[in-house]
C-alpha cells in the first residue's frame, strides 16, 4: 500500500511515461481504418457512406470498450485490461485481413475498436487517480497517446499499403499489438491504497462544493455534450483523406493533413492540460469547443491544398484539449472509485459522437457529392455542445454561491 504522497509521486510520473506509450503504439486501432478507407471502397466496390461502415463498426466497438474496461479497471487495475485488450486487438486485426466480405471486415472492426479502448478511457482514469497538483496535465498527456497514435502510424503505414495492400497491413499491425502492449502493462501492475483514493486525497480545488446536479443528471449532460461535440470532431477526423483524393490530391496529401492535425491535437492536448490545472475542466472544455467550431468554419471557404493544410493545422490546435477535458470533469464532480466506470461512460458518447458523425458524414456526402453540407451539419452539433457547458458552468456556479450564502447564514 501506498501513502497520500504516491500522488505526483516520481513513480506517478514514471507510470504516465509508461501509459503514454501503450496509448500511442495501442490506439493505432481507430486510426488504422481511416487509412485504409479508400482502398476498402475500392476493394469492395462500395459507395463513400458503405466504406465508412467499418469505421462506424470500430468506434461502435471502441466505446464499449470504454465502459466494459473501464469497470475492469476499477476492480481489476490496468495491468490485466491491457493484456486482454490487446489481445482482442490483435485478434480483430488478424481476422480483418482475411475478411472476405465488407460485413466481416466490420466486425472484425468492432473487436478491434473494443480491444483498443482500453488505452485511452480506462488508461486516462487510472492514470488520473495518481496525481492531484498536476491532474490536468497527466491526462492531457496520456490522452495524447491517442492522437500521437493518429499522426505517427499513418506515415509508417503509407509505404506497406502502397506497396503490398491493406490486408498485410492488418497483419502486421496484429502481431505488434500484442506483442508490445501486454509485456508493457505489467509495469503498471502496482495499485494505489485506500488512503489514496479517498475523497480528502482525491479532491482538487476545482471540486466543487455544492451543484444543482445530481450525480446522474450530469452524466446525462455530459453524455450528451460529448455527443454533439465529436458529431462535430468527426467530419475533418474521418474524412480528410477522402476529401483530398476527391479534389484530386491523394491519400498521401490526405494522410499528411490527418498527421498534422492530430499533432496539433497534441499541442493542444497539452496546452489544455495546464489550462485545466488553472481554470478547471468546465470552462477549459467550453474554450476548446468554442474554437473547434471557428475552425470548423474556416474548412468552409477554403479547399486549396495549402490552405487545407493550415485549416488542418488550426482545427487540431483548437479541439485536442476536448475530450481529455470530460474526463477531468468527471473527476472534478464524481468520487474516485468509480473514476473508470464514470470516465468510461462519458467518454463512450464521445466515440459514439465521432461514429455517427463519421457514417452521417459520408451518407451526407453520398446524397449531395460534397463535404459542404457536412461540415455545416458538425458547426450545428458544436453549438450545442457549446449551450450544454454554458448551462453546467453558470448553474454550478449559482449552486455554488447559493451553498456560500448558506454557509454564511
Amino acid at each position: 500500500m501506498f501513502a497520500v504522497d504516491s500522488l505526483d509521486s516520481r513513480y506517478s510520473w514514471f507510470r504516465l511515461a509508461i501509459a503514454l506509450v501503450v496509448a500511442t503504439i495501442g490506439n493505432v486501432g481507430i486510426w488504422s481504418i481511416v487509412v485504409i478507407l479508400p482502398a476498402v471502397q475500392a476493394d469492395f466496390g462500395i459507395g463513400r457512406g458503405g466504406a465508412a461502415f467499418p469505421y462506424t463498426l470500430t468506434m461502435l466497438g471502441f466505446a464499449l470498450g470504454n465502459v466494459v474496461f473501464g469497470r475492469i479497471v476499477d476492480r481489476f487495475g490496468i495491468h490485466l485490461t491491457l493484456a486482454g485488450a490487446a489481445l482482442t486487438s490483435g485478434t480483430g486485426y488478424l481476422l480483418a485481413a482475411a475478411s472476405p466480405t465488407l460485413s466481416v471486415l466490420a466486425m472484425a472492426q468492432f473487436l478491434i475498436g473494443l480491444g483498443t479502448a482500453a488505452g485511452f478511457g480506462p488508461l486516462i482514469a487510472d492514470t488520473s487517480l495518481w496525481f492531484r497538483r498536476f491532474r490536468g496535465l497527466a491526462v492531457a498527456i496520456v490522452a495524447s497517446g491517442n492522437y500521437l497514435s493518429g499522426a505517427i502510424w499513418p506515415i509508417i503505414l503509407a509505404t506497406p499499403m502502397a506497396e503490398q495492400g491493406w490486408r498485410p497491413v492488418m497483419v502486421i499491425l496484429g502481431v505488434t499489438i500484442a506483442g508490445l502492449i501486454v509485456p508493457l502493462a505489467f509495469l503498471m501492475r502496482r495499485r494505489l491504497g485506500d488512503s489514496d483514493l479517498s475523497t480528502e486525497a482525491q479532491r482538487s480545488r476545482f471540486s466543487p462544493q455544492a451543484t444543482p446536479f445530481s450525480p446522474r443528471l450530469l452524466m446525462w449532460l455530459l453524455a450528451l455534450a460529448g455527443l454533439s461535440c465529436c458529431m462535430a470532431m468527426a467530419m475533418p477526423q474521418v474524412h480528410i483523406v477522402a476529401l483530398c483524393v476527391d479534389l484530386g490530391y491523394g491519400p498521401a496529401v490526405g494522410a499528411e493533413m490527418l498527421s498534422l492535425m492530430l499533432l496539433g491535437g497534441v499541442v493542444s492536448r497539452i496546452v489544455s492540460g495546464f489550462i485545466a490545472d488553472r481554470l478547471g475542466g468546465v470552462l477549459t472544455l467550453l474554450i476548446g469547443s468554442i474554437l473547434q467550431m471557428v475552425a470548423l468554419f474556416l474548412y468552409l471557404p477554403f479547399d486549396g491544398m495549402a490552405s487545407l493544410y493550415a485549416v488542418s493545422l488550426v482545427f487540431g490546435l483548437a479541439q485536442g484539449g476536448i475530450v481529455p477535458a470530460y474526463a477531468i470533469i468527471v473527476r472534478e464532480y464524481l468520487p474516485a472509485r468509480e473514476a473508470g466506470a464514470r470516465v468510461g461512460l462519458v467518454i463512450m458518447a464521445t466515440i459514439l459522437g465521432m461514429a455517427l458523425g463519421g457514417w452521417l458524414s459520408g451518407v451526407i456526402y453520398d446524397l449531395t457529392g460534397s463535404y459542404r453540407l457536412a461540415f455545416v451539419n458538425g458547426i450545428a452539433w458544436n453549438a450545442l455542445n457549446i449551450a450544454i457547458m454554458l448551462t453546467i458552468l453558470f448553474s454550478s456556479r449559482f449552486g455554488k454561491a447559493r451553498a456560500t450564502g448558506v454557509a454564511g447564514a
